[in-house]
């Protein structure tokens, strides 16, 4: 294994986590709510929020599989991730000029950011197969995972002091610096795939007029003889159901603890903890998954997150809010990390761009179903605590599915290859 490729391809992880950490879980949800929709409650607010992810991913969810297959026919995986990743730069830098009580301007560019963010990381988990030789895909992919938390959490970082502090940095309030951390973001995003695009191999298909038909014809063949790879399957289905509730911890954890009576100073910390306790433990869990096997590994994370829901219900004090964080920032990346290697073992040779297009297709839907759940437990049961059993049902399910996958097939012994040959070299 090159060492270079792959600091490449793990560096679009610390890159583009900065995105996920800043918008998405960060600043953007704060500011819709305090400065873009100050002209409703804070319920409308997260309608229109919620509405705004659920285009994003909509959009995701009908052109991810068809570029896959075309990105693959091209090999251009690199060349669409840009295409995504470029304007979905501008867009997070622009969300920084539009005024007060702008909301749909707010939305529409949050959309665009989110669809390029989104995106671009159907090629890049993708490229994957190309940068390591299968045996190391579990460490690989918790690399990436681990850079990523540790990048994030590092601007994160100081697009929170610069919020705490803006006259320090020369802004007149503390809404003009956290607008400020939307540029930021944009440049250290665009600064840091660099690596990737200058030093990431891809290896040459053949291109042509044809490409985008061939696409199509390969995307028909797949979803009409999916019967035939019963095991991506079964994974795929474990994978949308556990991930729908990782998902709704991440994008739902600040709105339950601000239900709770927290404050936004006790959130923040929470976030930050999440973000520096995932970058080691990401990539310890790479290597507990070559070690102790990627599946029982995942196994354990869900576990956790199980526990986590349990005491989600009844806690009561800030510090049990930092306690769940750091649980969760020990399991989060990995279990994201060995889910992505474990199906890159799955999936057929020459064929990732598109596979993967399914693998984010489902990731992105259990964004609409799982907060949706998340509530209506609550509004049912009478109390929002009771909102995290919502999401226990789901993983024990994820996992027993993920159980009923057979071990020859991570082993390679299907009807067709995983990968090229030239890939293991």
């Amino acid at each position: 294994m090159k060492r270079r490729p792959v600091l490449a391809w793990a560096m679009y992880d610390w890159a583009n986590s900065a995105f996920a950490a800043v918008v998405i879980a960060g600043f953007f949800p704060l500011l819709f709510q305090d400065y873009w929709s100050a002209d409703i409650d804070a319920a409308g607010s997260n309608l229109r929020l919620g509405l705004a992810n659920a285009v994003a991913s909509l959009i995701l969810i009908a052109l991810a599989p068809l570029l896959g297959a075309v990105a693959d026919h091209l090999g251009a995986r690199k060349r669409f991730l840009f295409r995504f990743a470029i304007p979905g730069m501008l867009a997070t830098a622009a969300l920084a000029w539009v005024p007060g009580g702008a909301w749909p301007a707010a939305a529409a560019l949050f959309i665009c950011a989110s669809v390029g963010f989104m995106g671009a990381n159907v090629f890049y988990d993708a490229l994957l197969t190309e940068v390591a030789p299968e045996s190391r895909w579990h460490a690989v992919s918790g690399l990436g995972f681990g850079l990523g938390y540790l990048g994030g959490g590092l601007l994160y970082l100081g697009c929170v002091i610069a919020a705490l502090n803006p006259a320090a940095f020369g802004f007149p309030d503390a809404g003009a610096a956290a607008r400020a951390g939307f540029v930021a973001t944009a440049l250290w995003w665009a600064v840091f795939s660099l690596p990737l695009a200058l030093a990431v191999p891809e290896r040459p298909a053949p291109a042509g007029a044809t490409a985008w038909r061939s696409g199509w014809r390969q995307l028909r063949e797949t979803l009409r003889h999916l019967g035939r790879l019963r095991p991506v399957v079964i994974f795929l289905v474990a994978y949308w159901l556990y991930i729908d509730a990782v998902h709704t911890v991440i994008r739902m954890a600040v709105a339950y603890g601000r239900s709770l009576g927290f404050e936004q100073g006790d959130l923040i910390i929470a976030l930050l903890v999440v973000q520096f306790v995932g970058f080691p433990a990401a990539i310890a869990y790479g290597r507990l998954g070559e070690r102790w096997g990627p599946r029982r590994a995942v196994y354990l994370g869900l576990l956790v997150y199980a526990g986590v829901c349990i005491w989600g219900v009844f806690i009561r004090s800030p510090w049990e809010f930092y306690a769940i964080a750091v649980l969760v920032g020990l399991v989060q990346g990995g279990v994201q990390a060995l889910s992505r290697s474990l199906y890159a073992r799955l999936i057929p040779a020459g064929r990732a761009g598109e596979f993967f297009g399914f693998y984010n297709l489902l990731g992105k839907f259990a964004a609409l179903v799982g907060p949706v759940l998340f509530g209506l437990f609550g509004t049912a049961l009478g109390d929002v605590r009771y909102s995290m059993l919502a999401l226990i049902g789901l993983f024990a399910a994820g996992a027993w599915l993920l159980g009923r996958v057979p071990e020859s097939a991570f082993r390679g012994e299907q009807d067709e290859p995983r990968m090229n040959p030239d890939a293991r070299k």
